[in-house]
């Protein structure tokens, strides 16, 4: 009789079964699998029929099996005792494949002897048997006892399946801090002898607090299982959350915790329960995801992986991402058990295999400074290492709390995140945007590179507005700032002058900048483990006028970048010209790589990097407010990119940019971190963005 100590099920047709001779609850599987091959009759031989019953245990044909049995075994066992016996055994350690090898010629005097080779959830068993037949009215009839079930299997024996738990691997970042692992949550709910005698007030106001249904609560309690002294759980929370203030029915605030206002409640009992945990809650959420229970459609899907009905795992982020390596396999072990419950014999055993651990590049303390400064934001970060290709940081805000999902999400908690109109689960990072002027030095170190542009050419000076003739009609390219000296890429880009940048993007050309750019990897798959939406310059296969060749000049047209994608381009700047491969998993000593070599020539990646640092540092410079950051130079270039229907549209708003980066330190301690955020019309424009990376690099700089 299998009995399993942790009952999970392997697939939806099993059954959980009792076998009342002897009150033994054991763990059945539906039919048998594997294939035997063998005719419906036989002539009748000891062998033959010793195949046709082995080949009936392979169809889960259990009352076939015991018409083979001879009278005196039939007087010893009945059938339902015999169906249930060899069902719950067989079905339960999921015997499948079963090979029978009978011996060259045999005495019939004799029992008969043969080998047996099966496969089973803990692995393979094989064993030697001997069986004895009966000639009842012309025919071999077998003289069964539990041994031929196993050797060493009695009568009073049952046979066990102990399921060996394994633990999910661990998530960590670059310096060992946990951010995705097993841990501790609050389990709370009910002893029922301590409770009322007339509970029903106090199970309303406790579904209340929990914001369960009352139905829930009290079939919770009427459960078959539930004795006076049970503990009832009902719904596992974090401590956070228990701390949070309570407000009641109506609304008013009680001066309570929620914790006070369970423990208030006679009956209430909270608990520790071990839960997969993320320390750094909505920081870190878009990154890791979140698990879950698997669903019937999952499962559909992946039962041959060995998941079944009580797996969980990864639904979104590094979670889903790296489920494969990060998922637990239980292992199983089949025993012999006498009477007392005492091992005989460990027929086979599939170890447990903990899942693996990953260490990420991803530096804790730059993603939660990066969350803390942006989390009333919607905005989207990227802070890696430009010389290595780590990833530091990404950051999506709003965001959203992983374990609401691991614990449990309410309809109503569900439709308001989905109806929150600042999405918090979007994640930003992974998507494409207009790049305004923060695109500048990549048309600037295009056209060095190709020859089209020189740094101290001077373009002309064009006030405010320009076109560049009547052809364009009334369209204009304007600027925010005029500024006294020569219209060069120095300047301009110190200025972020618009009209300078359109100018040197019909002087680059359609064609070439087109091919510049599918150069620099737009169009392509951006090589990294978390997916990211390609970088477009155009909606069609081709920049198609003059008027939009400009607009992309100063990163507007039809051009869309992925935050990512031009963190690397920028990376270029450091790596005399060639792109860094971005990467997400640690590897001590990793020799850095490249996306695309000689995406800029060094002298034109070089001039570039020297000019963005005078965006800082000079006075009229639209990033000069980076310059106070104590402790550190940086270098950078803001961008304010206009989303709106026409050149007229005056109810458009605008996506603020900044891209900064500190010069002076070793290839280990260089940062670029580039953010964008929504929205910033009338909040600054760029210079937002500038503001909240200065709290951003100032909070680093005193953490160290």
């Amino acid at each position: 009789m299998a009995e399993n100590k942790k009952s999970k099920r392997r697939n939806s047709k099993r059954k959980i079964l009792l076998l009342t001779g002897g009150g033994i609850i054991v763990l059945a599987a539906g039919a048998v699998g594997g294939v035997f091959l063998y005719h419906n009759m036989f002539s009748g031989s000891r062998e033959e029929i010793l195949k046709e019953y082995m080949a009936f245990i392979e169809d889960g044909k259990y009352e076939e099996m015991y018409d083979l049995l001879d009278s005196s075994s039939q007087e010893a066992v009945s059938r339902e005792d015999f169906i249930t016996r060899n069902q719950n055994i067989y079905e339960g350690i999921e015997a499948s494949d079963i090979r029978l090898d009978i011996s060259g010629d045999q005495d019939k005097g004799q029992p008969l002897s043969y080998s047996v080779v099966m496969n089973t959830i803990a692995g393979e068993i094989s064993y030697d048997n001997t069986t004895a037949f009966e000639r009842e009215e012309g025919d071999w009839k077998i003289v069964w006892t539990d041994a031929m079930i196993f050797p060493s299997l009695g009568a009073s024996d049952r046979v066990s399946v102990t399921t060996l738990e394994a633990e999910r691997g661990s998530i960590y970042d670059r310096n060992q801090n946990l951010l995705a692992g097993q841990g501790t949550v609050e389990s709370v709910g009910l002893v029922p002898g301590k409770m009322n005698v007339q509970p029903q007030e106090e199970i309303q106001t406790i579904a209340q607090i929990l914001g369960l249904a009352e139905d829930d609560v009290s079939s919770s309690l009427d459960a078959s299982w539930v004795q006076t002294d049970s503990f009832v759980p009902l719904k596992e929370m974090t401590q956070d959350q228990l701390d949070q203030p309570y407000t009641d029915a109506s609304g008013n605030e009680t001066g309570q915790t929620v914790q006070e206002a369970l423990l208030a409640c006679p009956g209430v009992m909270i608990s520790e329960s071990e839960s997969r945990v993320y320390p750094y809650g909505e920081a870190t959420a878009h990154l890791l995801g979140y698990v879950q229970q698997i669903n019937a459609e999952e499962l559909e899907e992946m039962a041959d992986q060995g998941y079944d009905s009580q797996s969980i795992i990864g639904k979104s982020g590094l979670e889903k991402l790296y489920e494969e390596r990060l998922r637990a396999r239980e292992g199983y072990k089949i025993s012999i058990l006498d009477a007392e419950g005492n091992e005989k014999e460990a027929l086979a055993m599939e170890p447990a295999q903990d899942g693996e651990d990953i260490t990420l590049t991803i530096d804790i303390n730059w993603q939660t400074q990066t969350y803390q400064a942006y989390q009333e934001d919607e905005s989207c970060s990227v802070v890696m290492n430009p010389k290595t290709g780590e990833v530091l940081a990404l950051v999506s805000t709003p965001s959203y709390d992983s374990m609401a999902f691991v614990l449990g999400l309410s309809q109503e908690q569900w439709d308001a995140l989905n109806s929150d109109e600042t999405q918090p689960l979007y994640n930003r990072v992974r998507e494409t945007w207009v790049p305004g002027s923060s695109f500048k030095p990549v048309i600037g170190a295009i056209g060095l590179s190709t020859g089209t542009l020189s740094a101290d050419e001077d373009l002309g000076a064009s006030g405010l507005s320009w076109q560049k003739d009547s052809s364009w009609g009334d369209y204009y390219v304007t600027t925010l700032h005029e500024y006294s000296g020569a219209a060069n890429l120095r300047n301009a880009l110190v200025y972020s002058d618009n009209i300078y940048f359109a100018k040197a993007a019909l002087q680059i050309g359609a064609d070439t900048l087109a091919k510049q750019l599918e150069k620099l990897g737009f169009n392509q798959e951006i090589p990294f483990d978390i997916s990211m939406t390609s970088s477009q310059y155009s909606n069609t296969e081709g920049i198609d006028t003059e008027i939009q060749l400009a607009d992309s000049g100063y990163g507007q047209g039809q051009l869309l970048v992925n935050p990512l994608h031009l963190a690397c381009i920028y990376s270029a700047f450091f790596n005399e010209g060639d792109m860094i491969a971005p990467y997400l998993e640690y590897e001590e000593g990793k020799t850095p790589s490249y996306w695309i070599e000689d995406a800029f020539t060094p002298e034109a990646a070089q001039t570039i990097y020297e000019d963005l640092q005078e965006v800082v540092s000079d006075p009229g410079g639209t990033g000069h407010d980076a310059a106070s950051v104590s402790g550190v130079t940086l270098g950078g270039k803001t961008g304010t990119a206009e989303i709106k229907d026409s050149q007229d549209d005056t109810e458009g708003t605008e996506l603020g940019w900044f891209a900064v980066y500190n010069t002076g330190a070793s290839d280990e301690d260089t940062v670029l971190m580039l953010n964008m955020v929504e929205d910033v019309k009338g909040r600054g424009g760029s210079g937002y963005v500038v503001d909240k990376d200065v709290e951003i690099w100032n909070q680093m700089a005193a953490a160290q």
